[in-house]
């Protein structure tokens, strides 16, 4: 027999009524309720899913971020762990899965998602990866472009993720030497050849978009975005939507600062520590943008975190962002964020509370990636 919450309200409202004094039932009977509760809203709530792009690419309406599994911002999180996880996000609707053959040691991510797909329909996965970046010299970020470094960086992602293709295929960042004409002409061969199946840039500028886009349609652009990250709102979005670009924030909830974990927590072991805007003064001025925010959670019920990221998925339905995590508690934390139904006056009270111009300290905590950026690199226009 299945109870409904209906059924049981009925079946302890009578025994209370006929024994007149039925307190611990009456306690159990609330526990039920809520724990009913619980069970018919996980049981009503289905991911939603959304276009990216125009290209014909659906994804889950949240995507997951799967670099720190790899330890880039912390310690790595045991293999069988790690793929538990991206098993559990599976299971709960999210089938668009970010990586790239940087995070972590020679392609430690790329291996592990790999491994994790094995034990998943590959069909309904949307797995994403990326190139473009090759390492470190004397001035900064190496950033490659040419076509042949695109072709064997995509070989070799095929092989350590052990796919047949790549469902959307990242221009990391951008080559400052290379015009994105070259770029994308390698990428539309490896979409002809099957290889791939859509592409995507990360931290490119208006112009670069759009010279890319006009070689082969761009399905997705990612960018640093959250409460306290929206540069790109001014001209990246709304050229996005021109275009019918995709938009996927990475870093949705401010580094994990919305998390609150800097703020009342230990950042012990934590590289994010030497973060700019948890440093010092900036730390102190930021801190009042985190209670502010926490202060609205509190009034919808739910954790800063998930506001902060409530706020992010109601930027539009073109609109995917991937928070990672190493722990399947936030996992769940970041799912039940889509639950969160906000009005325009409350995007608007969420927004105002953190006024871009209060946010004290660059984004970026490393200077040479800093340079890597949208705003910073323009490529060549082609000979």
């Amino acid at each position: 027999m299945t109870l409904s919450l209906t059924s049981v309200n009925h079946l302890f409202s009578s025994i209370y009524v006929k024994n007149g004094v039925a307190s611990t039932l009456w306690k159990k009977h609330s526990l039920l309720r809520r724990s009913l509760r619980k069970v018919t809203m996980a049981e009503q709530f289905e991911m939603p899913r959304v276009k990216l792009g125009t290209q014909g690419l659906e994804v889950s309406k949240l995507g997951y971020g799967c670099m720190g599994l790899s330890g880039v911002y912390n310690n790595p999180v045991p293999e069988e762990d790690a793929i538990a996880i991206i098993k559990e996000a599976f299971s709960k609707g999210i089938t668009l899965f970010d990586t790239a053959n940087v995070y972590g040691a020679n392609h430690a991510n790329e291996y592990l998602v790999g491994k994790a797909l094995k034990q998943l329909p590959r069909e309904k996965v949307q797995l994403a990866t990326k190139f473009g970046r090759a390492g470190f010299d004397a001035s900064g970020v190496i950033v490659k472009g040419t076509p042949e470094y695109v072709r064997s960086c995509c070989e070799a992602s095929l092989k350590c993720l052990d796919v047949d293709y790549i469902d959307l295929y990242y221009i990391h960042r951008i080559d400052a030497s290379v015009p994105i004409e070259y770029t994308m002409g390698e990428l539309k061969k490896l979409v002809n050849e099957g290889k791939i199946k859509y592409i995507g840039l990360c931290e490119a500028s208006p112009d670069t978009i759009r010279r890319a886009h006009a070689v082969h349609p761009i399905t997705a652009i990612q960018m640093d975005y959250s409460l306290w990250v929206r540069d790109v709102e001014e001209e990246i979005f709304p050229l996005c939507r021109e275009l019918g670009i995709g938009i996927v924030p990475y870093s949705p909830l401010g580094r994990g600062f919305f998390a609150g974990k800097a703020v009342v927590g230990s950042m012990e072991n934590n590289s994010l520590a030497d973060h700019p805007r948890l440093q010092g003064e900036n730390f102190d001025k930021n801190k009042v943008l985190y209670f502010r925010v926490e202060a609205l959670a509190k009034k919808h019920g739910c954790t800063p975190a998930q506001l902060a990221l409530a706020w992010v998925l109601h930027q539009g339905d073109d609109v995917v962002p991937i928070p990672g995590t190493t722990k399947i508690k936030n996992l769940h934390s970041n799912i039940d964020s889509l639950k969160l139904k906000l009005t325009k006056d409350d995007l608007k009270e969420i927004t105002d509370a953190v006024p871009i111009n209060e946010v004290a300290g660059s984004r970026s905590s490393n200077e040479a990636f800093h340079k890597t950026t949208w705003e910073f690199v323009k490529t060549p226009l082609p000979k």
